[in-house]
């Protein structure tokens, strides 16, 4: 399965990030077909009364049951509405453009005996582009009612396999599937350079 997060208040970029033109689709657009190909479903966890672009139908709509906890929100509401259909999921954020399908699938065939598949880069985790057993839904309602927010306290907390960015360079070599944008200028930037 698939988690797109898109409920953020996109602050820093000053307008929603997942209706933010891309070609002729918006942003949110882009991630499900790149999505699309890697997944058998896909849950869009949004902001409740949030706008969103209409979406093809392998995408359910759905929004954080409690708002203000962050994105490990998103992901757990996300991965509760997998696990009946789906043992893993990959979460992503509506702003990584160029997100690589087969990145999807190489970190599912490392997920093995782990809970989940977190890239890192030189010491950064990406927490957006990992891959989640949809089991840990339990696990991340439990770190939000001790109030912990953080996406990356949720790989800290079970089994994960902390993948080393730089073995996936041979499927994206620019490792551009962790470029997010964040601003005004990032996106403009990425929109010089979209591909």
């Amino acid at each position: 399965g698939g988690i797109l997060l898109c409920g953020g208040q996109s602050t820093r970029m000053g307008r929603p990030k997942a209706l933010l033109p891309f070609g002729d689709k918006t942003l949110l657009e882009r991630i499900v077909d790149r999505l699309t190909p890697a997944v058998n479903e896909i849950v869009v966890v949004g902001a409740a009364g949030q706008t969103l672009p209409p979406l093809p139908s392998i995408c359910r709509i759905l929004s954080d049951k409690v708002e203000g906890q962050g994105p490990l929100e998103g992901l757990r509401v996300g991965l509760a509405a997998l696990a009946p259909t789906c043992e893993a999921a990959f979460a992503a954020s509506c702003d990584a453009p160029f997100l690589s399908p087969a990145l999807i699938s190489r970190l599912a065939s490392q997920l093995g005996d782990f809970d989940a598949v977190v890239p890192q880069q030189g010491g950064q985790l990406h927490p957006l582009a990992a891959i989640y057993r949809t089991s840990l839904a339990a696990a991340a309602e439990k770190l939000l009612a001790q109030g912990v927010r953080r996406l990356q306290a949720l790989s800290l907390a079970c089994k994960t396999h902390f993948c080393d960015a730089e073995t996936l360079r041979d499927i994206d070599p620019q490792l551009q599937s962790f470029c997010n944008l964040n601003t005004p200028e990032e996106y403009n930037l990425m929109m010089g350079n979209k591909g």
